[in-house]
């Protein structure tokens, strides 16, 4: 090798180091810039979107979910509404009084298997659909989404007066195509008379009202589920149960999850189905959290004791949503 050669040599480029700190601290590029941070401005871009919402939330709710806490905890009746008399702070005493009555236990029990023989009815009936819906022409699930549609945008009020009309005691389509029956005879039978028949009508109301939602739901989580999978389990020697369970089942779960907590929460929320359906005036044995609460504070006055109540309804419902949010988690972790 020449001397020419020895000088014109290529030298290995050395490792550049990283760009000294600025006096403030950053490190600047090495165009001599700072590089900018972006972990902040990413953090606060979804506070600055859901900012408008719950601005709105707290603007609707915050007033009277303190009014709601206030008078749980005061002694507040027709004369205080009336400014006769002040309130008067009584502590726990409206939750000790409500809580040590039989009837309001009996309530809370009705409205629990209410709440849960709606939302499994409305579930399954819900699931069995939307998986049919996947089996049939493009037509007739297009006539069906359609009637899906109109009867969950169908107004309550509207839905129980047809309810009302079909288990009538006198004139009920109902009572009339069970006669035709042979051996059977539903004239003039009352499904009022007791409150265990009555609330199943009621609650056929709400599955009804509730199902097209469900379907509607899980019929969009269905077209997510691979065929490859489905395929790969039939293949496998899966049957049509084996293939729902171990395959498009818990593909679904996130999806069913917010069903079922969505469907809790409004389920326990029923009330303009029983006020309706009974007149105005529930009986006893038609009692829910939400008319009992309704009841004490506005037919007997005892604003206070309906207060307690309701937020006594408002815990249970943070549960509800407390085991939703555990639920959601868990399903994020394993993903």
């Amino acid at each position: 090798m020449s001397a020419a050669e020895t000088t014109t040599a290529k030298v290995p480029p050395t490792r550049q180091s990283p760009p000294p700190p600025t006096e403030s601290g950053a490190r600047t590029s090495r165009a001599g810039g700072p590089v900018r941070k972006k972990t902040s401005d990413r953090a606060a871009v979804p506070w600055a979107l859901l900012a408008p919402c719950l601005l709105i939330i707290v603007l609707v709710m915050g007033y009277p979910l303190v009014r709601l806490v206030t008078l749980s905890f005061q002694s507040f009746g027709k004369s205080e509404l009336w400014g006769f008399k002040e309130a008067e702070w009584v502590g726990f005493k409206n939750f000790a009084a409500i809580l040590g009555d039989a009837e309001f236990w009996s309530v809370v029990v009705r409205t629990i298997v209410f709440t849960a023989g709606a939302v499994i009815f409305t579930m399954v009936i819900g699931m069995a659909i939307a998986l049919l819906l996947q089996r049939v022409s493009g037509w007739v699930k297009a006539l069906i989404s359609i009637a899906l549609v109109a009867s969950w945008g169908m107004p309550i009020i509207v839905a129980t007066a047809i309810f009302k009309w079909i288990f009538d005691t006198d004139y009920g389509v109902l009572n009339w195509m069970l006669s035709k029956l042979p051996g059977v005879d539903m004239v003039g039978h009352n499904w009022f008379a007791s409150g265990p028949q009555g609330l199943t009508v009621i609650m056929l109301l709400v599955v009804w009202g509730a199902v097209p939602f469900v379907v509607i739901t899980l019929s969009a989580g269905l077209t997510q589920v691979p065929k490859e999978m489905e395929e790969a389990a039939r293949l496998d020697g899966a049957g049509a149960w084996g293939v729902f369970r171990w395959v498009t089942l818990p593909i679904l779960k996130p999806i069913i999850v917010m069903l079922t907590t969505l469907s809790v929460i409004w389920d326990m929320g029923v009330f303009p189905q029983v006020f309706v359906m009974r007149g105005g005036n529930p009986e006893a044995e038609f009692q829910l959290l939400t008319t009992y609460s309704y009841q004490k504070a506005f037919v007997v006055n005892d604003y206070s004791g309906g207060s307690a109540i309701a937020l006594v309804t408002v815990l249970l419902l943070l549960g509800v949503v407390a085991v939703y949010m555990r639920q959601m988690l868990k399903i994020g972790e394993v993903e």
